[in-house]
């Protein structure tokens, strides 16, 4: 399940991961995006990730079909979570290009907002 949280930066979305993410997740993700920054305009996320299932195979198609159509516009991508094989997944992530990740225990949201809010 995906819930939107209030942001910290104009230019990121933030949100809460939790539980198994669905199809009607990353199709609400895709509208919000759609809404705040049309088909052209660069942002961030902030994603809190806490004890995540593996999410539907529905769920996985819809995600990349939103990852392929919002590629160009992902900046950072601020990971929070004190699992660890979400933090090797992060580093992963890293390794696409275009977009920066970095992971971030639990205790360091602060931090991580203030990683997405810098500079590149």
């Amino acid at each position: 399940m995906f819930r939107l949280l209030p942001s910290r930066d104009e230019q990121t979305i933030a949100v809460e991961i939790k539980g198994k993410p669905t199809k009607e997740d990353a199709e609400k993700m895709n509208q919000f995006a759609e809404v705040q920054f049309n088909d052209d305009q660069p942002f961030n996320i902030y994603a809190e990730i806490e004890q995540l299932d593996r999410p539907t195979l529905e769920g996985i198609m819809e995600g990349m079909k939103v990852d392929a159509k919002r590629w160009n516009q992902f900046n950072k991508f601020a990971v929070v979570s004190d699992e660890n094989w979400i933090s090797v997944s992060a580093k992963m992530g890293d390794i696409l290009p275009g977009v920066t990740v970095k992971h971030f225990n639990k205790e360091e949201q602060d931090k991580a907002w203030n990683w997405i809010q810098k500079s590149a």
